[in-house]
């Protein structure tokens, strides 16, 4: 048997044209394009086309992708009053879950899984999670969803289906950037699972019900959520100093702090740094990102430990007036076309994914001992 390796660390599972990571440098790239160049010049929209075809699109063919995105958003009725009968209080990433499950049932193309029907599902899917999001929150306050409105792009759509009006362009912007930044990063646990249950040969809709799952839990999808609430409890600039320190001393987590791959500092991090010391100035919440910056310096001081892109994704989401348990829910508004990406590359050339584990049981042969025995 191979090597062991705890946590498949390092361990290369498939061959992959989608996404180029050099952790040792802080490289995050999409089909070899840096991360950086497509936070500044790209869209959320070109970076689906980027993902979902391996070329950057011509002025017709962004058009003609963004009509379909926009064509593709609204949600079955059946799914909205699926919606509206599950509690108020659910997790939104339950309600996600178990929603996309249902679209899956409704999908013109269910039937079907050549590779142009799943690619017609990376348009629905792409569109439909992020009206899936905003119905909740508005379903959740009494609230009717807010119809999608075709002329919007991508983030300003989603903007203005959470609040019903039309959002600012620096919020549109910010959501913009935030989706590029998460659309994809390989391998990553959510990722993993849903090329997993693609493997099997089973439905786009299943393989991205696997990844919303993996993505639910708090040491993949959740940290941003733990970071706002750290800042919540901290409340004010003054008291960051010692939060800290007591939270150190003790060997408290820190969330938003360390990945699996990167040494230096995480490249998604970098934008999220600007983006939100923007936009809480802007918005008179200067302080939210003042207690980050001071949490950041003495984490990376006493630890050596570089924030991740969770860090201050939370307060770019915090001061658009979204709330603190959609933060993960939104991951996937943008990982989706990564997954779906995936999903596509996986069945293009696919291998059942079935690795070993390492036998740590009593040894072999170990004797059954009758009942009467026992």
């Amino acid at each position: 048997m191979s090597t062991f390796k705890e946590g498949l660390q390092d361990v290369v599972a498939a061959t992959s044209s989608i996404c180029y990571i050099d952790g040792d440098n802080g490289v995050l790239s999409y089909r070899g394009i840096d991360i950086h160049d497509l936070a500044e010049s790209s869209s959320f929209e070109e970076v689906c086309y980027l993902l979902w075809f391996g070329t950057l699109p011509r002025t017709a063919e962004i058009d003609r992708l963004a009509g379909d995105l926009a064509k593709n958003r609204p949600v079955p009725p059946e799914v909205f009053a699926l919606i509206k009968s599950f509690p108020r209080d659910a997790n939104p990433m339950d309600v996600m879950r178990t929603a996309v499950t249902a679209l899956g049932l409704y999908d013109p193309d269910r039937s079907a899984t050549d590779a142009e029907a799943n690619l017609r599902k990376a348009y629905r899917l792409t569109g439909q999670i992020a009206g899936i999001v905003a119905a909740y929150e508005r379903i959740r306050h009494g609230h009717e969803p807010v119809a999608p409105d075709a002329t919007l792009r991508h983030a300003a759509n989603f903007l203005y289906m959470l609040s019903g009006k039309r959002p600012s362009a620096t919020a549109e912007k910010a959501m913009d950037v935030a989706l590029i930044l998460h659309a994809d990063h390989e391998l990553n646990a959510s990722t993993f699972a849903g090329r997993v249950t693609a493997a099997t040969l089973s439905d786009m809709h299943s393989g991205v019900t696997s990844a919303i799952g993996a993505l639910k839990g708090p040491l993949h999808g959740g940290a941003n959520i733990e970071v706002m609430r750290m800042l919540l409890e901290i409340g004010e600039v003054s008291k960051v100093d010692a939060w800290v320190k007591e939270a150190l001393a003790s060997k408290k987590k820190i969330s938003g702090f360390g990945h699996r791959v990167y040494r230096t500092e995480d490249p998604r991090a970098t934008h999220l740094r600007m983006m939100s010391r923007e936009l809480c100035e802007n918005s008179g919440n200067g302080k939210w990102f003042e207690m980050s910056r001071l949490i950041e310096e003495t984490v990376k001081r006493e630890k050596k430990i570089n924030a991740n892109v969770d860090f201050y994704s939370a307060t770019v989401y915090y001061t658009l007036g979204i709330a603190v348990d959609l933060f993960t829910p939104i991951f996937a508004v943008s990982r989706i076309s990564g997954w779906t990406a995936h999903i596509l590359e996986q069945l293009g050339n696919n291998r059942l994914i079935r690795p070993r584990a390492e036998y740590l049981g009593p040894a072999y042969p170990a004797r059954y001992i009758p009942m009467g025995e026992r």
